[in-house]
């Protein structure tokens, strides 16, 4: 038997096959576009989903015989994003994709709204689909008008591959009209939203049965029998199935386009004050909460299109010995910003330069204020009560050593990295495959990998690290005044 975990992610998708024990037999990657019509607009063709996982799928089914022995699929997408549908099940329009900060002031009015926080459980944030469809409503009234249907991205792959409407909990607790506590659309979010339940996909839980593979599709693809179709589930609660967060106590720290600091919780207990996520888990009866921020492995993207040089060139750049805190500071909004300030509007800046600043100066400075970014929400989950002594880190900018110990210092706390590779969410959405497909028991299947190293704060530093992120989060109300 073997499995397929799928992560579709902002830029791209990767589909992840494995072994009946979970074991990767193989991989492979595809990637598309993002289009920005405007300033803070961010956009994506759903078709460049389907042509990517269909390619991706080719290629597995050619280099390895054991894609024939296909038995489950788990979807994982990035969350938020709006898929709208008509009665025919075409899309719409494009997709407005989490990182797309339009609707600001339609998620504002959202969050004033009666009710809206404490039965969602979470701030409504610009980048949320409720907002979203407000400005749908607002702004492209006729297309508002032929939505039958929303889909986030990973239920509108679950639409493909099954030809059903049908979300997972972890994805949708993310939307605003999901009263996150009761795992259940709420009719008092959908008519502050004006959407109705009809409008809204069948709810599943990540480890159950979605359905199972379309027939012309297990035809094309050359797979025995039926295939079944888990739930699946939002992309940092498959993260948190890859590396074995079901339990308090267990996190993750990623390092992606954006950056994440993520707890499993053995309860629900939203605190939206903090602009701390509280989100279901992908399996019944848990539930996580996650700190955000909007720019990570962008901002270091960010400074490599500014000089010219590769993120790999910027860091390494830095040797391998932490240096003490630079002399100028980054504040790292690119994009707004979520945990904690939750500002649509704050951009990022750079200060302290002077005619003597390097281009390693400022890539110092780039690495610390996304650790200084994350530390805020380290600081937002420890608000909640949320104990984390130790973190796996995960994310392509693990790959830069100097960076690790860096946050590692700066959160003082150790950071675990898997022996066996990343695979991270596409795992997790196979481990949901493995288990909707054979009824295993969650913690048999989701469990923690093996630990290839750790990473130790600098203790002899952190004093110094404290001191720097103290004037990092000083800084935020001093630009936020002159913007």
């Amino acid at each position: 038997m073997s499995f397929l975990g799928i992560d579709l992610g902002t830029s791209g998708l990767r589909a992840l096959l494995v072994d009946e024990t979970g074991a990767p037999i193989g991989s492979t990657e595809r990637h598309y576009d993002v289009s920005h019509p405007q300033s803070g607009w961010s956009e994506q063709d759903p078709a460049d989903w389907i042509a990517a996982l269909d390619e991706a799928v080719s290629e597995l089914k050619a280099a390895f015989p054991q894609f024939a022995g296909l038995k489950g699929i788990g979807v994982a997408g990035h969350m938020h994003g709006a898929t709208l549908l008509d009665d025919a099940g075409k899309v719409l329009r494009p997709c407005i994709l989490w990182n797309d900060t339009r609707s600001h002031l339609e998620a504002a009015e959202l969050d004033a709204t009666d009710q809206v926080r404490s039965l969602s459980g979470n701030i409504v944030f610009p980048g949320f689909t409720a907002p979203k469809l407000e400005w749908v409503r607002i702004h492209e009234p006729d297309v508002f008008d032929r939505v039958a249907k929303v889909l986030l991205p990973a239920a509108y792959l679950n639409f493909y591959l099954t030809g059903d409407h049908v979300a997972d909990m972890s994805d949708s607790a993310g939307s605003s009209w999901l009263d996150v506590g009761e795992r259940d659309w709420s009719d008092v979010l959908l008519d502050a939203g004006h959407m109705r339940r009809d409008q809204m996909p069948r709810l599943v839980e990540g480890s159950e049965v979605a359905g199972v593979l379309r027939a012309d599709l297990a035809a094309r693809w050359g797979v025995d029998g039926s295939v079944t179709v888990a739930g699946g589930a939002g992309d940092n609660a498959a993260a948190a199935c890859g590396i074995g967060a079901l339990n308090e106590g267990q996190g993750f720290v990623s390092l992606g386009t954006s950056g994440v600091l993520l707890a499993a919780r053995d309860g629900y207990r939203p605190a939206p004050e903090t602009a701390v996520h509280t989100f279901c888990h992908a399996v019944p009866g848990r539930w996580y909460q996650m700190g955000v921020m909007l720019s990570a492995t962008d901002s270091l993207n960010w400074l490599s299109q500014i000089t010219g040089k590769s993120p790999q060139t910027l860091s390494k750049a830095l040797g391998k010995n932490l240096r003490l805190p630079g002399k100028v500071r980054f504040l790292p909004y690119l994009s707004g910003e979520r945990t904690p300030h939750n500002d649509a509007d704050i951009r990022g800046s750079l200060t302290g330069l002077g005619a003597e600043t390097t281009t390693e100066d400022l890539t110092q400075a780039v690495l610390e204020g996304v650790a200084f970014g994350l530390r805020d929400s380290f600081e937002a989950l420890k608000a909640t009560h949320a104990t984390l002594d130790r973190l796996i880190a995960i994310g392509g900018g693990t790959a830069s050593e100097y960076w690790l110990e860096l946050i590692a210092t700066v959160l003082d706390i150790p950071l675990d990295l898997p022996a066996e590779g990343e695979f991270g969410t596409a795992l997790g959405a196979a481990r949901l495959g493995i288990l909707a497909a054979t009824g295993a028991i969650p913690e048999h299947v989701i469990t923690a990998p093996v630990v290839g190293r750790t990473v130790q704060p600098n203790k002899e530093i952190t004093v110094e690290f404290q001191i720097a992120y103290e004037a990092f989060r000083a800084a935020y109300p001093a630009i936020k005044s002159v913007q």
